[in-house]
């Protein structure tokens, strides 16, 4: 697994990544409901739709809009496991273990947060 650092200064030189912003709606989402709230739902949302060995149409089961954790997932390439092991280092094919999931909650909340 990469170093979140390494894998933030990676993601800069992806003009595809970089495009990313919250949306309207998601922005109130977040300040409405707070960090923390928004943040266990990114729990529950991982363990549903990413963290199993094969997620159901794994790379099309993230939208692009509604959430902010969708938007964060995109821009930090933590929605799909191809994404999880080009950018992170972690294997496909594979459960999420703990560590993993931690890893992918700590790249999402530091790009919300920024």
């Amino acid at each position: 697994m990469r170093d979140l650092d390494a894998v933030f200064e990676a993601l800069a030189g992806s003009a595809f990544r970089r495009h990313f912003a919250p949306g309207v709606r998601e922005g109130r989402y977040l300040r409405e409901r707070g960090m923390r709230t928004v943040l266990a739902q990114a729990h529950e949302l991982i363990a549903r739709r990413l963290a199993p060995q094969a997620p159901l149409n794994d790379g099309k089961q993230t939208p692009w809009r509604g959430h902010p954790v969708f938007i964060a997932q995109h821009t930090t390439a933590t929605y799909c496991h191809s994404c999880l092991a080009q950018w992170h280092g972690i294997a496909s094919g594979k459960v999420l273990d703990d560590e993993e999931r931690r890893h992918v909650i700590a790249a999402i909340e530091r790009w919300l947060r920024a």
